[in-house]
């Protein structure tokens, strides 16, 4: 089950209590494709999350290529924020994904005010390092 960020939204809207949306988020976060088990290393880890989080990264080999992601993380709720970002990055150009605002989505879905601090700074770490990953392709 591989959402799109304009359905998560829609859902988001749906579900008014947070407890629901905790739910749902972990509900995407189950639904993540099998990560790669070569991939549980200390170069696909995330530094900067409280829980264990690894990317994958896939890049086409053109100026400006396409990026396919793929995530996991030993904590439920995060598995779920990883899902969220998979949907928000995941199979855009590498400009497209620098173009991309993901603290705006993650207030336009309430993420900002509802995870913990620690939550909110992985988050931004894994953006951050998704973020770098499309940089270093566009050069």
């Amino acid at each position: 089950m591989t959402s799109t960020i304009d359905t998560i939204r829609e859902d988001f809207a749906f579900l008014d209590d947070w407890e629901d949306r905790y739910r749902y988020v972990i509900e995407l976060g189950s639904g993540l494709e099998p990560y790669p088990e070569t991939a549980r290393d200390d170069a696909h880890k995330v530094p900067g999350c409280a829980s264990q989080v690894w990317l994958a990264v896939e890049r086409g080999g053109d100026a400006d290529p396409r990026i396919d992601l793929k995530g996991d993380s030993d904590a439920h709720i995060v598995r779920g924020l990883v899902a969220i970002l998979l949907a928000l990055y995941s199979g855009r150009r590498a400009s497209e994904i620098l173009a991309v605002d993901a603290e705006a989505t993650f207030r336009e879905l309430g993420l900002d005010s509802h995870l913990s601090t620690q939550r909110a700074n992985g988050l931004r770490s894994m953006v951050k390092r998704i973020r770098a990953e499309a940089a270093l392709a566009n050069t």
